[in-house]
């Protein structure tokens, strides 16, 4: 069984950075984000972690561990957002009690897929794969994007459907912003390795794979107990994002997965596109994409809407999924069961 949080209207959102804060030329930035936030009716909840930043840390682990578990067991809070990712909050997770934790939603992508990863797993809370709170600054959100609410605030038993994007960002242009903050300049297409229609039905579990991969053989990545705990005899839709791998380090790292039982009920694979799957010799990430879907012999769909080219969809680990995929559009269907 999942257990699904439930965004109130209005409610308190606490920002804390477990992983990397913003440095002070950046403060601006944050500060824009929470208006915008609080012009929506929300409070919002600034702790200090958010502010200072050294060696990638916002601060020593165990002082972002207590300070996301005081924002995570304050009953005024209602959802948690870090301002983004960063590259060392796997430091933290063995600092946090899991079995204490508050049933509230947990948003984000990047390094802070290794929490939201290992909080579905260790307590079986669903966790929002999306938008970062520096993301939400703009004037406005685009139509993928502005999901995040709509999807948070989806009831138990309900179900909310989002589509593929019809544009996304190829490179980021932070001195720039666009007034929704991305550069949505190229046209989406979804691909597979497969022809025609695809269909895959499963529980949707991933993240950043350069960070989650990390979770492989520890406490905080126990599928297997996961799967017999709380979702019984049903399969798995990976989704996945690679941010800095080339295809080797890629290949490897899903070979690891496969050894250690990840695949395991596995009904399809979703990845993210990516500004990285570079080449080596010739081997492709089409070649990647192609040597999983045979030896897995499931679906595989990728540039799909998630990870560090925006727009992305907002993916809830541990929400039943049914995906579509045809003609280069897909939708994705989450219901809370």
């Amino acid at each position: 069984m999942i257990t699904y949080p439930f965004l109130q209207k209005d409610t308190t959102i606490g920002v804390t950075a477990p992983s990397s804060g913003v440095p002070e030329e950046l403060h601006d930035i944050v500060k824009q984000a929470v208006k915008r936030l609080e012009a929506k009716g929300y409070k919002l909840v600034v702790g200090e972690t958010v502010w200072t930043d050294d060696k990638t840390r916002s601060a020593p682990a165990t002082k972002r561990a207590e300070e996301f578990t005081a924002m995570i067991e304050n009953d005024e809070i209602g959802a948690i957002i870090p301002p983004w990712g960063g590259e060392l909050l796997i430091e933290m997770l063995e600092h946090i009690d899991f079995h204490s934790l508050k049933n509230k939603w947990v948003l984000g992508y990047s390094d802070t897929s290794a929490l939201l990863l290992a909080i579905t797993l260790k307590t079986g809370i669903a966790t929002a794969h999306g938008t970062n709170l520096v993301d939400l600054r703009g004037e406005y959100s685009d139509p993928v994007t502005a999901m995040w609410e709509i999807v948070l605030s989806t009831k138990p038993g309900e179900t909310v459907e989002q589509t593929s994007s019809e544009k996304f960002q190829l490179e980021w242009q932070h001195g720039d912003p666009a007034p929704c903050v991305f550069h949505l300049t190229e046209p989406t297409v979804w691909k597979s390795v497969s022809y025609g229609k695809i269909k895959m039905n499963g529980r949707l579990l991933g993240g950043c794979i350069d960070i989650i991969r990390h979770l492989v053989g520890t406490p905080f990545g126990n599928i297997r107990s996961f799967r017999e705990s709380h979702i019984p005899g049903e399969p798995i839709i990976w989704y996945f994002e690679n941010c800095n791998m080339k295809t080797t380090d890629l290949r490897r790292s899903l070979m690891q997965m496969k050894l250690a039982g990840w695949f395991e009920g596995c009904s399809g694979i979703l990845f993210g596109r990516s500004p990285a799957n570079e080449p080596v010799d010739n081997y492709t990430i089409e070649d990647v994409y192609q040597d999983l879907h045979q030896e897995l012999g499931v679906p595989v769909v990728y540039d799909i809407d998630c990870g560090h080219m925006p727009p992305q969809l907002t993916l809830i680990n541990g929400a039943y999924a049914e995906v579509v995929y045809e003609d280069g559009k897909g939708t994705v269907k989450q219901t809370f069961k």
